[in-house]
This record gives C-alpha cells, sequence and structure tokens, in this order.
C-alpha cells in the first residue's frame, strides 16, 4: 500500500513538474517583442566629403613700390576695376638727384582695388606694400584633407560651396588641384576648389563650407542606419522572416546621410528591425508595431 502510494507521489509531482514547463515553454513562446521595421529597397546613393575653408581670389597681388619715396598720388580707391599696366600710385623718389621726379606703380594683373594701404604723404619703401589688386572673376577654396580621405579625390571632381551671406545658394566648383605632399605635422594635403564667380558674389575672405562628391551607387540595396548595429567593428542587421528575427551579418558600402549601402548579408526585398532591436535575441519572435522609415 505504501509503495503505491509512493509510485503515486511520484508520479503526481513529475506531472506537475512536466506541466510548469510545458506553461512555461508555451509562455517564452507566446513572449514577442515589439518592433519597427522597414523594406530594404534599391536606392541611389553617393559619397561625400565635407571640409571647410576660407574664400580667396583666384588671382591676387600685393604690389610694391620699385623705390623709397612719398606717396604723392593716388589714381585708385579700393572697389575700382583696373587692367595691367594700369598707374595705381605715384611715388617722389627720396633721392639725391631725383627730387620731383614721380615713380608709378602699376597694376600687374587684370581685377579689382581690394585694398589700397597708404595715404598720399605716406613713405614708403620696397618693403611696404602699397595695393591689393585681386581678380574675383574666379576664386578658390583651399581646404586640408586629411590623409585617409586623400585617394578619393581627383581633379576634376564637382565640389559644392555654400556661404552664410547667401543662405540656401549653392556654388558649384571643380577640384583644379591636389597636392602631391602631405604635412607631416598635420597629416593633410592642400586641396583647391576653382568656382566661377562672375557676379563676384563670393568675397575673399568669406569662411566656405565645401562637399565634394566622391563616389556615386546607382541601384543599391540599402537600409536606413538605425537599423544597423555595431559590434566589435562589425555591423549587424535583425532581418525578420515569419514574424521571428534573425541577427544577419552584413558588409556596408557608400554612407548617405542616414542611408547605408548594403554589399552582402541582405538584399532588396527583406524585411529588417529598426527600433527595438536592443530587446532581440536571434530567432526571437516579434510583434510588429509599426512598418515604414519614421520621419
Amino acid at each position: 500500500m505504501r509503495r503505491n502510494y509512493y509510485y503515486l507521489t511520484v508520479i503526481t509531482m513529475l506531472t506537475v513538474a512536466f506541466a510548469a514547463s510545458g506553461c512555461e515553454k508555451v509562455k517564452r513562446e507566446e513572449e514577442k517583442v515589439p518592433v519597427e521595421i522597414m523594406n530594404v529597397k534599391k536606392e541611389d546613393l553617393k559619397e561625400s566629403l565635407f571640409y571647410v575653408g576660407d574664400i580667396k581670389a583666384k588671382d591676387e597681388a600685393i604690389i610694391y613700390p620699385k623705390v623709397t619715396g612719398k606717396i604723392i598720388e593716388e589714381f585708385v580707391a579700393e572697389g575700382d576695376s583696373v587692367k595691367k599696366g594700369d598707374e595705381l600710385v605715384a611715388v617722389d623718389r627720396d633721392e639725391v638727384g631725383f627730387q620731383f621726379e614721380k615713380a608709378p606703380v602699376e597694376s600687374p594683373i587684370d581685377g579689382i582695388v581690394g585694398r589700397v594701404y597708404v595715404d598720399i604723404g605716406t613713405t614708403v619703401s620696397p618693403q611696404v606694400p602699397v595695393v591689393l589688386v585681386v581678380n574675383m572673376d574666379r576664386v578658390k577654396v583651399k581646404i586640408n584633407v586629411v590623409e585617409k580621405d586623400l585617394p578619393k579625390i581627383k581633379e576634376g571632381q564637382i565640389a559644392h560651396v555654400e556661404v552664410d551671406a547667401y543662405s540656401g545658394e549653392i556654388f558649384e566648383g571643380k577640384v583644379e588641384m591636389v597636392s602631391p605632399i602631405i604635412e607631416i605635422a598635420s597629416r593633410t594635403a592642400v586641396i583647391e576648389v576653382g568656382i566661377s564667380n562672375d557676379e563676384h558674389k563670393l568675397k575673399p575672405g568669406m569662411f566656405a563650407r565645401v562637399t565634394i562628391d566622391v563616389l556615386k551607387r546607382k541601384g543599391v540595396s540599402c537600409v536606413l542606419r538605425d537599423a544597423v548595429i555595431r559590434e566589435d567593428n562589425e555591423m549587424y542587421c535583425f532581418v525578420i522572416k515569419e514574424d521571428k528575427a534573425y541577427k544577419t551579418k552584413i558588409i556596408p558600402g557608400v554612407e548617405e546621410g542616414e542611408k547605408i549601402e548594403v554589399i552582402e548579408g541582405i538584399k532588396a526585398g527583406d524585411i529588417v528591425v529598426t527600433t527595438g532591436q536592443q530587446n532581440l535575441k536571434d530567432g526571437q519572435s516579434v510583434e510588429v508595431i509599426y512598418k515604414g522609415a519614421r520621419k
């Protein structure tokens, strides 16, 4: 009798344990993590580099007198247009035997008088600047490009330039010079962007923001940056299949804004999680609460 009671007790305990285990398993299977998702699409992307610099005239000349003396005449004022060879100021040569003999100071280039450094009566010498002439029909921006970006930049690439004075307006230029050397102290190389400036909107000294498009990719699979998890220098997305999320390694390509090209790992048409990844484990069930990219 006691033996039968013992067996009955053991069977009852095992039944309860299995039932509890089954309930816990069902409970785990029924747990679904709420997520937001998006469909992977094919889009055109471009890689751009962003730098800043100062506007300078393409050609400019700081002009010095050839003789020592006093300024006795000024023929130009700031803002005047001049041609190569035009007389800018005249110097009374302060030398014995050359009293009252004027020495003209001429412009070596066509342009606009940007600055007159002297007044009538100022004593000057060949070391004293008298006039600055700038050619503003074309301007340039010199930027210092870091070493890792240098292989991406080539002469002839299109650059877009913005300045605070004309908010929202974009001036198109081209990369016209790539320095063949890298400065050891800064690990940068000088890049020169040239811009047409027929209306003279861009003034020397203006602060400029420069965008250079270095690579364009057409019809590539891409995801939002929010969908990507970075771990140990590798990148992953959670891909949804039959209401479950699977952690999938991806190989990224071009990045533009909030979009990242995916070279391997997922393809157009796949569904990936954009919000809720922090609560997910590989193979976990999910409940979709929003589909699409939030603005």
